[in-house]
């Protein structure tokens, strides 16, 4: 009984959920991509921005010349411009983190996969995660952390795409 306890040892390793996603090239390039995104978005409502402001001086430089009423008018139309303005670049902003996200989300189901081709293909009974939000591996032997490996192969395999 014994003999036959130790002929079915598990073997168990760890990855670092963390690490793995955060060093992996694909979720770099990511983010880079989205930051160039989010300056350009940036530049365009600056621009946008300023463009507005001189419109609102123009016309408020004219509001001596205007009745009461037209001055109203004006106000009325300047607000609704610059509502129409803020929703426009809200909508942009909302598109982008959403795409941004879906990607992030790809680039994890990608790791997850991943993971689990590699227990398979090495057999492993469990390969655990963990991170610092949520800590499920409050101890492993070195020996067992996987996220080295799977970080460099996650990488060389996106270096061949």
């Amino acid at each position: 009984m014994i003999l036959t306890g130790c002929q079915n040892q598990q073997k168990i390793g760890f990855v670092d959920n963390g690490k793995v996603v955060n060093e992996y090239q694909a979720k770099k390039d990511i983010e880079e991509k989205y930051n160039k995104k989010q300056q350009e978005f940036q530049k365009r409502t600056d621009s946008i921005g300023k463009a507005f402001q001189l419109e609102a001086q123009e016309v408020q430089s004219k509001f001596s010349s205007m009745s009461q009423s037209k001055q109203q008018e004006q106000y009325q139309l300047l607000g609704q411009k610059q509502k129409m303005l803020q929703q426009q670049i809200q909508s942009e902003q909302q598109q982008m983190q959403q795409a941004f996200q879906t990607e992030i989300d790809s680039v994890i189901a990608k790791v997850k996969g991943f993971v689990k081709k590699y227990g398979k293909n090495h057999g492993y009974t469990y390969i655990l995660g963990t991170s610092d939000n949520v800590a499920s591996v409050l101890y492993g032997a070195e020996e067992n952390d996987l996220s080295k490996i799977v970080i460099d192969s996650l990488n060389a395999n996106y270096k061949k795409q």
